[in-house]
């Protein structure tokens, strides 16, 4: 890729928009679920950021309870994406753990897809009892 082309791809990319640093999401997890998800000395940590376009910031030292704050920047759909996932992987009911788990090995693996996102928004929806048009609230979420 040629120097010029590099600067017409960055200029593109989701951390080039300032919206995209507006509003963290900012919640608490116990130490056992930031090793479960992000690995012992925070393996993972990278490939879920790039695979999400997503920044994550871990803070174990935040609490004296020894809960680590988790602070993620990104796009809107990719941060709510995230946050579903933990949340899931963190409830008592077998269901949202193994759905959580599947989303967790998913961005493990491979990129985010704008279908991956709009597959969370339909299954909350749907766990809401919510009957929305997902694609009315895509449009003003990307």
């Amino acid at each position: 890729m040629s120097e010029m082309e590099m600067d017409a791809a960055n200029k593109n990319s989701w951390w080039m928009i300032p919206e995209n640093f507006e509003s963290p999401f900012m919640f608490f997890i116990d130490e056992d679920q930031e090793q479960h998800i992000f690995g012992h000395g925070d393996k993972y940590l990278r490939c879920i950021e790039e695979h999400s376009s997503t920044f994550i910031q871990l803070e174990g030292w935040f609490t004296a309870s020894g809960q680590t704050r988790v602070t993620v920047v990104g796009p809107f759909r990719a941060k709510h994406w995230l946050v579903d996932m933990i949340w899931n992987l963190c409830n008592q009911e077998a269901y949202h753990r193994a759905r959580g788990q599947e989303m967790l090995d998913l961005v493990r693996k491979q990129p985010l897809t704008r279908a991956h996102l709009d597959a969370s928004l339909t299954v909350q929806a749907l766990d809401w009892g919510l009957f929305l048009d997902i694609k009315d609230l895509v449009t003003t979420w990307d």
